[in-house]
């Protein structure tokens, strides 16, 4: 099992940027991919990017592209998330995840450990 811990929540105002930390840690740590998900109040948890662990390739939903930027440090078997341009609408808690299994990078049944997740809020 792969232990996930993140950090770097926080409240910002509109427009401004947030870098999320996600450390992993177990015996083995070999993943397909890590992901990072969020949920706001009342609404489903929803994919917002991964990044494929060996080779690097990022994968955004459409409402962040251009804003988010997902990347990995292999060594430290740590992923980030930097938010740029951030909306209120982006106000959620954001959970890291590890994907063991090969594709279907954006199903969230798909993923097999979650962070306890951070709280991202963006004020108007």
């Amino acid at each position: 099992q792969v232990q996930l811990v993140e950090s770097g929540g926080g409240v910002v105002q509109a427009g401004g940027s947030l870098r999320l930390s996600c450390a992993a840690s177990g015996h083995s740590f070999r993943v397909f991919a890590m992901g990072w998900f969020r949920q706001a109040p009342g609404n489903e948890r929803e994919w917002v990017a991964a990044v494929t662990w060996d080779n690097g390739v990022p994968y955004y939903r459409d409402s962040v592209k251009g804003r988010f930027t997902i990347s990995r440090d292999n060594a430290k078997n740590t992923v980030f998330l930097q938010m740029n341009n951030l909306r209120p609408q982006d106000t959620a808690v954001y959970y890291c995840a590890a994907k063991k299994s090969v594709g279907l990078i954006a199903i969230r049944s798909h993923y097999d450990d979650w962070g306890q997740g951070t709280q991202v809020t963006v004020s108007s």
